[in-house]
């Protein structure tokens, strides 16, 4: 009998013992803040959720009915039957300059988008010491959380220069091996630029050994296509390059604003996308970004002079144009590349530095002066080789078939003087779902938020869940609107009620809290 009361008492005890712990997890645990009467977006097949979120430093650590808890915390926030998400992740930007830059590492007009993770490194350009950009930027502060991939481009130029030449077995080691370090150093993958030089001059092969290499570390290989059109291979013969390069190298493969470029591939999306299915069937790992804006922006040297008069550099472009030998193919080539993007009307000059040209078209300037478009061309890139240009060079209805694919996610390849940096995320939820309806708002959210996560390999972010990060934004999509347009591309967005970056509220009513909570991310390499 007394055996049975001791035992009793050390039950007793330990439920006393189990009560108390619990409590003072409970208070460990309890929310700095409350997030309440949202619409709780969970994933595209469940929608969304009445619940309130609860956010204790940089973590979410609470989803449920905080009626049913005993939380002290006496900071709510009403959300009002507003929609919580989680924030949008732009896996396609050229941002590494502005993050780097004083008065522009708020990042502000991703942050006015509901963006709270960007990656850049894009289109094979990035900094070859991954490791010091990203300790910079975590020491100094930035806005948005960042994460870079290791750019071909700059390893190539880094080894080989601006040359039009291939790598022999020692220099293609030293590229790899810069790769590698990339990879060690917090890298999510390698990106290419192969339409671009230097880019351009390198043979599949080299771009296998390379991803091989990022593979080996569980990166991605992200890339610029070869041809989004008929300038070289084809936009086909790209689509097979990359499907080939994903199967040989082992990695998933993620296409960079995938398009149908020019008249001659208008329509060819539904080509691309049975390709792109078919490869899925098979077993590899393909997946897409996409801007909604049916023109591009790029460099104008990029857009209509011929690859082979790049090679070494602008400076070697400028002795071509001088060469007597040269101008009847050099003519013929930018001829033929300016119809390829649609005629003269369709280039609009921007970031010029004479800006009297900013806003005129090809086929206005080459009328103001009174000689051919080509000849235009050549006129302007001898004064200026930065010259920029909008191109409006694709269909609505190709625009709409990628954007409805459960594997085409949001990017916006954000650069200035084209509104896709300031307005993509906004124009998406504004025109695409809430006024032309070509995809649901469920089906949107997951493929800005948990689509993008899942495929860069964002461990706990991009999804609402306890113990995630607290990247959060709370919006009404009747108020989110994008104010830039291709005349006045610069102006932000609006209609975030509230955007949240690792716990901290950076942005209340369109209101900047002037705080920079953004990380530096880091890849974790799988590398044994």
């Amino acid at each position: 009998m007394k055996k049975e009361i001791r035992l009793s008492s050390f039950s007793i005890l330990a439920a006393l013992f189990i009560v108390i712990s619990s409590c003072a997890n409970a208070q460990n645990t309890a929310p700095d803040y409350l997030i309440t009467g949202a619409r709780v977006f969970i994933d595209k097949e469940i929608g969304f959720k009445n619940l309130d979120v609860g956010v204790k430093d940089d973590k979410i650590v609470f989803l449920g009915d905080a009626a049913s808890q005993n939380f002290k915390t006496t900071n709510i926030i009403e959300a009002e039957g507003k929609i919580l998400s989680p924030g949008f992740i732009d896996p396609h930007t050229h941002l590494t300059y502005d993050l780097s830059r004083e008065d522009r590492k708020a990042n502000l007009p991703y942050l006015m988008q509901g963006v709270t993770t960007i990656v850049t490194g894009n289109d094979g350009s990035s900094p070859i010491t991954i490791g010091e950009k990203l300790g910079e930027w975590q020491s100094k502060g930035i806005g948005t959380n960042a994460a870079l991939l290791v750019g071909h481009g700059s390893v190539r130029k880094e080894v080989l220069g601006l040359k039009d030449v291939q790598p022999n077995a020692d220099e293609l080691k030293q590229m790899k091996d810069l790769v590698a370090q990339a990879m060690k150093d917090g890298a999510f993958g390698i990106s290419t630029g192969l339409f671009y030089s230097p880019g351009s001059y390198s043979e599949t092969e080299e771009i296998i050994e390379l991803s091989k290499v990022a593979s080996e570390y569980g990166g991605i290989y992200d890339t610029h296509m070869r041809d989004e059109s008929s300038y070289t291979i084809g936009l086909i013969k790209s689509v097979e390059e990359i499907l080939e390069i994903a199967e040989k190298s082992d990695i998933p493969v993620h296409i960079s604003h995938i398009k149908a470029l020019g008249k001659d591939v208008w329509g060819k999306s539904a080509e691309v996308i049975k390709m792109v299915e078919e490869a899925q069937k098979n077993g590899l790992i393909v997946t897409a970004n996409q801007y909604p804006y049916p023109a591009s922006r790029t460099n104008l040297i990029a857009a209509v002079i011929p690859r082979w008069a790049e090679d070494g550099g602008y400076k070697s472009l400028i002795e071509r144009f001088n060469d007597a030998k040269l101008q009847d193919s050099l003519k013929a080539g930018i001829k033929e590349n300016i119809r390829r993007r649609g005629g003269p009307e369709t280039l609009i000059f921007s970031s010029a530095e004479d800006e009297k040209l900013n806003g005129l078209s090809l086929k206005e300037i080459a009328s103001n002066w009174g000689i051919t478009p080509t000849e235009t061309v050549i006129k302007a890139l001898k004064a200026d080789g930065e010259i920029r240009v909008v191109s409006y060079n694709m269909t609505d209805e190709d625009l709409n078939s990628f954007m409805q694919q459960e594997w085409v996610m949001t990017g916006s390849d954000g650069t200035p003087g084209h509104p896709r940096k300031y307005g993509s995320f906004s124009t998406k939820m504004r025109k695409y779902y809430k006024e032309d309806g070509i995809i649901d708002l469920p089906f949107l959210l997951h493929n800005q938020s948990i689509l993008v996560a899942e495929t860069f390999g964002f461990e706990k972010r991009g999804k609402i869940e306890e113990g995630n990060y607290a990247d959060l934004i709370l919006f009404d999509p009747d108020e989110v609107k994008d104010h830039a347009t291709f005349d006045d591309p610069s102006k932000l967005a609006t209609g975030m009620n509230l955007v949240i970056v690792n716990g901290e509220i950076v942005l209340r009513n369109g209101e900047f809290a002037n705080k920079l909570a953004g990380k530096a991310l880091k890849h974790q390499n799988t590398k044994p």
